[in-house]
């Protein structure tokens, strides 16, 4: 994936800083490692060290963030 940056800040460096934290993907991660795949069911899967949900990429919950997203 292409780096984004929004006012000198890159969002995709930004969204994996937060997704180590977020718990939802911290599951997730862990539940596919134990499973020893890159996809979890058909809604998760990882791609760049990026957490995709449903094909898109997912944006941890941080409304700042978010709000940079969009």
């Amino acid at each position: 994936m292409a780096e984004v940056m929004i006012e000198g800040v890159n969002l995709l460096v930004e969204i994996k800083k937060l997704e180590a934290k977020d718990n939802k993907v911290i599951k997730t991660v862990e539940e596919m490692k134990q499973a020893g795949v890159r996809m979890l069911r058909d809604e998760w899967r990882e791609e760049n060290r990026l957490m995709l949900r449903d094909g898109k990429v997912y944006v941890p919950k941080d409304e700042k963030l978010r709000a940079e997203v969009i």
